[in-house]
């Protein structure tokens, strides 16, 4: 494990951008960014376009270890080139922690949960990781109603294969999204925290996480997971919010820093001129890191 990545992840102000959307999310991004589904004939094509965005994004101005502490890339970006180095090497040059997404997406709902589906490859992408200078990875589950044996599955399978990931030295990034329009938000929550409790009063001393999670409905519920000692950072993404909504609740929770993705890079275009585009990111860029930072 890298201690300087380490020390950076527990200790300096910031927070982490999410910039792994993958296949399926993929259409989408672009589509926000002014990029139709015109403009690529196949998805060799369509991947070549998400990474001139991302290069775009990772190599502003505005995107800079100042305020952006860690990164999380998309598989095939890790493996892809950024202005003549590998994306990781690219980024730790900048300062900015590299993350890789492992998950393959989202099993169908069953018991209120969407369980990851299985990550056959984990093993082969963990040594690919730790070929390529990755220092973490980042996975993601969903609960949409609090039913206790569905979110207590959704935790078991992660701390499983955080486990996994640990092994392989890498610090992983637990990510069991409770959806915002969930009429149970506030009791799923509940359940989500005692459940990963559990798990980390369980570890030895030598295992640590992230946790990646919904901005809670009850200000600085997560304060114990964020205070405790196996935790290398709490993280909360942004689930939809709009970026302006998002940055007021994130304000109200002492210790959560953001790891957000559309909320980043929303105000984004490809038409826009580099200067209207450096400054529309710096814009989003210090809002973030305002709430990120700056608590009431």
């Amino acid at each position: 494990m890298n201690e300087k990545h380490l020390n950076q992840m527990k200790n300096q102000d910031g927070f982490i951008a999410a910039l792994d959307q993958s296949g399926g999310s993929t259409p989408k991004a672009l589509a926000a960014y002014g990029v139709t589904e015109d403009a690529y004939s196949n998805e060799d094509e369509m991947f070549d376009l998400v990474h001139k965005m991302r290069t775009r994004i990772m190599t502003s101005p505005a995107f800079n270890s100042d305020q952006i502490i860690g990164a999380i890339l998309f598989e095939q970006t890790m493996d892809r080139e950024v202005e003549g180095k590998y994306t990781a090497d690219y980024l730790s040059e900048k300062g900015i922690v590299p993350f890789l997404k492992v998950d393959k997406g989202l099993a169908e709902q069953e018991q209120g949960v969407q369980m990851m589906k299985p990550i056959h490859d984990l093993d082969e992408t963990l040594r690919r990781a730790n070929e390529r200078h990755i220092f973490g990875t980042k996975m993601r589950s969903v609960i949409h109603e609090a039913n206790k044996e569905g979110i207590k599955a959704v935790v078991d399978q992660q701390f499983e294969i955080a486990k996994r990931i640990i092994e392989a030295g890498l610090v992983p990034i637990i990510e069991p999204e409770v959806n915002i329009n969930s009429q149970d938000k506030e009791t799923c929550e509940d359940i989500l925290k005692e459940e990963i409790l559990k798990h980390l009063n369980e570890l030895s001393t030598e295992q640590h996480v992230m946790l990646k999670l919904t901005i809670p409905s009850k200000a600085n519920l997560y304060k114990e997971l964020i205070d405790h000692p196996n935790v290398v950072r709490v993280v909360a993404l942004s689930g939809g919010y709009s970026r302006e909504e998002a940055n007021e609740k994130l304000k109200e929770n002492d210790g959560l820093i953001a790891s957000f993705s559309r909320a980043l890079v929303s105000d984004l275009n490809v038409e826009q001129t580099d200067e209207e585009f450096n400054q529309n990111l710096q814009s989003a860029v210090d809002s973030i890191y305002g709430a990120s930072v700056n608590k009431k």
